[in-house]
């Protein structure tokens, strides 16, 4: 009968001999469409029919932005990024685990002003990240170009250096014509290498901002939790979920 030295070092024989690959893909809870990636996530649907509702009132929506992000914090992880093998030792014996590549090459730049509480839930996802702050805003009196764009004003621009290895999440919690996050890109790709990833994350995105985008950066994966019907004639997503800084920080 083996004894309880002899069963470890076979568990340990056997760890040291299995053939287990250097990385791993994780699952992919992202839907592919046709311009850009759906996050398909129970949780973050339910959690956006709520920041739709014109009854949410400014610290439910705003912990529902946190709550959003976290979640597609979380998708993120899952869907585009990958883990690798790694031998541990418990209390009780020797395993193989699985770990999470990449968690310290992670930016996530903020588009102020709404995503800031968007982006306090990807950084429960990714604590370690590097962070920069891009302040822009379209310029809504002087209305759309004739291509369907807003002049966009950029006030302020803070990134951290970006390499190769890193993960960039552009945080925006609204796409709508594309103008902002397009001009965000331009100062983002700018006397940067490309990384290894380049993520726009919005809530909610309008059909001509996805194409918009992707036509100008294809470089930029697209990621959204829905793809609304249609953008109106001042440059709102409908049905969308009204102006989200505004209901964030209560200035309505």
């Amino acid at each position: 009968m083996e004894t309880e030295s002899e069963n470890t070092f076979t568990q340990r024989a056997l760890i040291d001999n299995v053939n287990y690959p250097a990385t791993a893909l994780t699952g992919m809870p992202i839907e592919d469409r046709d311009n850009a990636h759906l996050i398909t996530h129970a949780l973050a649907k339910d959690t956006l029919s709520r920041l739709r509702d014109v009854e949410t009132e400014q610290v439910s929506f705003r912990k529902g932005l946190v709550k959003l992000g976290r979640i597609s914090g979380y998708e993120i992880i899952d869907g585009r990024m990958e883990t690798e093998y790694v031998e541990i030792e418990t209390p009780l014996e020797p395993t193989m685990g699985e770990r999470v590549r990449g968690l310290d090459d992670v930016v996530i730049i903020n588009v102020l002003r709404a995503a800031t509480p968007f982006v306090e839930g990807l950084l429960k996802a990714f604590p370690r990240a590097r962070q920069g702050v891009i302040s822009a805003s379209r310029d809504e009196e002087a209305g759309r170009d004739e291509d369907g764009s807003f002049p966009i004003t950029v006030d302020y621009v803070k990134l951290p250096e970006i390499t190769e290895d890193d993960t960039v999440i552009i945080a925006d919690p609204m796409l709508a014509t594309g103008s902002t996050m397009c001009t965000v890109l331009e100062h983002v790709i700018e006397n940067s290498p490309e990384p290894e990833n380049l993520i726009v994350l919005s809530a909610v995105s309008a059909p001509e901002g996805l194409l918009r985008v992707g036509e100008e950066h294809p470089e930029a994966d697209l990621l959204t939790v829905s793809i609304d019907d249609r953008l109106d004639d001042n440059g709102f997503i409908v049905p969308g979920l009204g102006d989200a800084g505004d209901r964030a920080f209560r200035t309505t």
